[in-house]
């Protein structure tokens, strides 16, 4: 087993709407996250989170205080991811339908309301409450869902 891959992401509320990804590559799957992803060595995970929102989405953001900690794993695999969710402003840009990730792996980006959100499906649980509530919060290790 190796160990937890570390991630970073970004809670941006703009006009009171969060911003969320599709990060399943071919349309896999219709599961919602905020935007951020791996952190790479030598970098601080705020410049990891500014350069992951950006190439996702094409926003420029400052990165704040971070507001939630999750964990999931895939028992099948071994994987075990660890996320650190900071809060984030939006400084510059819009969402644009010919934005394309260079890497390919998110294809759709919108913002939601709170309410609109009960229509999809996201992960962490508690990201509604987060964003919207301003507590900080810990999902304890859960299924990876796909």
């Amino acid at each position: 087993m190796s160990s937890p891959r570390l991630a970073a992401r970004a809670v941006i509320l703009h006009e009171n709407r969060l911003l969320l990804v599709n990060a399943w590559p071919g349309h896999r799957s219709d599961l919602w996250c905020a935007p951020g992803g791996g952190v790479e060595p030598g970098a601080s995970l705020p410049d990891n989170l500014a350069r992951e929102v950006h190439e996702e989405t094409g926003l420029t953001v400052a990165v704040g205080a971070p507001c939630l900690v999750n964990e999931y794993h895939d028992p099948g695999s071994g994987f075990h991811q660890v996320e650190i969710f900071f809060r984030c402003t939006l400084t510059e840009g819009a969402l644009s339908e010919d934005w394309r990730d260079p890497e390919g792996v998110v294809h759709t980006r919108r913002f939601v309301s709170r309410s609109e959100m009960a229509e999809l499906r996201f992960k962490p649980d508690s990201l509604p409450q987060v964003a919207w509530e301003n507590g900080p919060g810990y999902d304890p290790l859960e299924l990876l869902a796909r």
